[in-house]
């Protein structure tokens, strides 16, 4: 007992019974200490060379320095020195998996036989941890920051068509400075999703701060840097849209978002706990029910305080928000394809082709995509623009990007009879006997569609007015064929005034008339 440490208000009544010259045995009892201890100090007492009174006149600190100050540096000794050199060795090796300090102990013991049992060694463990962990209280500007982070858990709604259960990440926001709040479940972890859920939470809270502080999430940063850490294009986008900046904390240091550490905790109490027996058939059922029981969080006053996050919020950070632009940010994706020999290039999001003018067959281009709009660029030109279709493995293509022989191609896929004999009524009537004729040559029209074809294609090559013509003298004969009326045209026929209804046969010395035949 004699290395027992006693309190300042003990060596002040230790030094009053000295001086009075009581006996040790009754100044042990009148201390509740043992007499060995009384003896220890008496020694410290003479040693510093001053009476007892002396000694009760000098302050506390003075009275520690020739008390505690030679004991001090008795006791740091070098077991002590051994055991602080060592700490930060402890420390690194307790964050390893299963190791504990029972584990460390035996191995500091096996290296320093004479070093400190297994309690006092867990003492001074948890002395030097909590020196280490020492905290700051931090004052927030209103409206200066909105942390946000994912919460451990997850809530899950039930598919109403497979029955299905589907877990659901959920994104909490705190503003520091009032403590408002904003929970939402989101359809997935998703770079798309989240941006979009951070643009209605600035809708909810109505306004920008000035940053935005998450941890270093996947979503949100390439590369994790205390000082400079690099966000991709999306975050930039989104950032810039709304006229504000992002940060990230440190890696592994959620005391850098103290707020939305804590918002995370009190969302389990005050929006996981009252929806835990409830089931929900959609993200939009499970979303509005987070939605009531967020609004009655921000409404409760907060302990300690009279005000709700919502009174502390309205009345003095919500001025010192920005403005929000006028529409929600739309997220963009990007990716890169090669224009394939089909002269499209595929979204993978959808395994969905795009058309792009053929002459770009072969080439790496850029592909800009959200949910209505798909646009392609080469280089800084835009080359191609398609409403999105998410239909898989289907094709968008504009005509206008096919070459001139898969345009004729496409436009003869939609031939069919009346379309043949409307372009023969524009040339005339006799143009669209002929086509009708054609027409019900065959069995399946289909099979007639090219003579058709060409009927309409003589017009070009010798006018309309002359293939009218033909058209007239070739229903003249049983049988009309393209053949016919191409003849017709080639040997001029159309040209030849004749009022018989069929043809002329020319006179020639070697053709027998009927006076052969009596």
């Amino acid at each position: 007992m004699s290395n027992k440490t006693i309190s300042m208000l003990q060596i002040r009544r230790l030094l009053q019974l000295l001086e009075e010259r009581r006996s040790k045995r009754f100044i042990a009892k009148e201390l509740g200490v043992s007499r060995n201890t009384v003896d220890s100090y008496e020694e410290k007492i003479l040693a510093s060379g001053l009476s007892f009174r002396q000694l009760l006149e000098s302050g506390d600190s003075v009275l520690s320095g020739y008390i505690y100050g030679n004991g001090i540096k008795q006791s740091s000794d070098s077991r002590q020195e051994r055991f602080a050199s060592q700490t930060d060795y402890f420390f690194s090796e307790l964050k390893k998996v299963g190791v504990t300090r029972q584990l460390l102990w035996k191995e500091y013991k096996l290296s320093d036989p004479e070093g400190y049992g297994y309690t006092q060694f867990c003492d001074h463990l948890k002395a030097v941890g909590f020196r280490s962990q020492a905290t700051m209280h931090l004052e927030h500007a209103p409206g200066e920051r909105l942390q946000v982070d994912f919460a451990g858990k997850q809530l899950s709604y039930v598919d109403a068509r497979s029955g299905e259960k589907i877990n659901c990440p959920v994104l909490v926001c705190s503003l520091p400075y009032s403590g408002y709040a904003y929970v939402e479940a989101l359809r997935d972890a998703t770079g798309r999703s989240l941006y979009e859920a951070l643009g209605r939470c600035l809708r909810y809270i109505g306004g920008v701060p000035q940053n935005i502080l998450s941890d270093n999430m996947k979503q949100y940063v390439i590369k994790a840097n205390r000082y400079e850490p690099s966000f991709n294009d999306m975050a930039e986008q989104w950032a810039v849209y709304y006229n504000t900046t992002l940060s990230s904390t440190r890696v592994r240091k959620p005391k850098d978002k103290p707020s939305v550490e804590k918002e995370v905790h009190i969302s389990y109490l005050r929006v996981f706990a009252p929806l835990r027996n409830e089931i929900f058939y959609s993200l939009q059922q499970l979303n509005q029910r987070i939605m009531d029981c967020l609004d009655i969080h921000n409404q409760t006053p907060m302990q300690r305080q009279k005000q709700s996050r919502e009174e502390r919020f309205s009345g003095g950070e919500k001025p010192f928000l920005k403005p929000l632009p006028r529409q929600d940010f739309i997220v963009r994706n990007e990716t890169k394809a090669k224009v394939q020999r089909n002269y499209h290039v595929i979204l993978g999001e959808d395994m969905h082709q795009y058309s792009v003018p053929y002459i770009h067959t072969g080439k790496e281009v850029k592909i800009i995509y959200d949910y209505t709009e798909v646009e392609i660029f080469l280089g800084f030109e835009r080359i191609a623009l398609h409403h999105r279709n998410p239909a898989r493995n289907g094709y968008t293509t504009k005509e206008e990007h096919m070459p001139e022989s898969h345009q004729y191609y496409r436009r003869s896929k939609g031939w069919d009879a009346d379309y043949f004999l409307r372009e023969g009524s524009r040339i005339g009537e006799n143009t669209q006997s002929v086509i009708n004729r054609l027409l019900g040559r065959r069995r399946f029209p289909e099979q007639t569609y090219n003579a058709c074809l060409g009927i309409l294609s003589l017009g070009k090559r010798y006018g309309n007015e002359r293939l009218e013509a033909a058209c007239k003298k070739a229903m003249t004969v049983p049988v009309t064929t393209y053949q016919i009326v191409r003849n017709i045209l080639q040997n001029n026929q159309d040209k030849l005034d004749t009022q018989e209804s069929h043809p002329v046969i020319p006179l020639h010395g070697n053709i027998r008339g009927k006076e052969a035949y009596k």
